[in-house]
């Protein structure tokens, strides 16, 4: 189980600098932009636990 998950520790970080890198070139002033990061993070982060949701009930069905 360790070893399945350690190729998801990644992710995390991948959220973070994908959601500043998208809100960077929506916005200029830094309030902006790390407000909307945030914002696009919890949505991001959302929409993957909803697939991780998904898959488990897929794999734990078959």
């Amino acid at each position: 189980m360790l070893v399945s998950l350690s190729i998801y520790w990644h992710l995390p970080l991948m959220l973070l600098v994908i959601s500043l890198v998208y809100s960077a070139t929506r916005h200029d002033a830094w309030d902006d932009i790390l407000v909307e990061a945030f914002r696009w993070g919890i949505r991001m982060f959302g929409f993957m636990v909803l697939v991780a949701i998904v898959l488990f009930a897929v794999a734990y069905l078959m």
